[in-house]
């Protein structure tokens, strides 16, 4: 990340595809991805012939997990960070 060139403050300026508003797009769509894979999981496990495909919506359920988890992280480090500044 590029710092401000104002040598008082430092700020330091975030990207555009790294800002609160995309992250929190971000956040929504794997929230919709993590929706839509528990519902294919009950889907699997309702059909016996779907059993074997279980891991697919699980997989799914993992991976959205662990964005949510990584940008709700991000975001909570970057709150800290402006709330120590201040």
């Amino acid at each position: 990340m590029r710092l401000d060139p104002n040598p008082v403050y430092r700020k330091i300026i975030t990207p555009w595809y790294d800002s609160e508003l995309v992250s929190l797009v971000a956040i929504a769509s794997m929230f919709l991805v993590f929706l839509f894979a528990m519902v294919g999981i009950s889907v699997a496990r309702e059909t016996s012939e779907y059993h074997g495909y279980t891991w697919v919506p699980v997989l799914l359920v993992i991976m959205s997990t662990s964005v949510i988890v990584s940008i709700t992280v991000r975001l909570i480090i970057r709150y800290m960070d402006t709330c120590e500044e201040t």
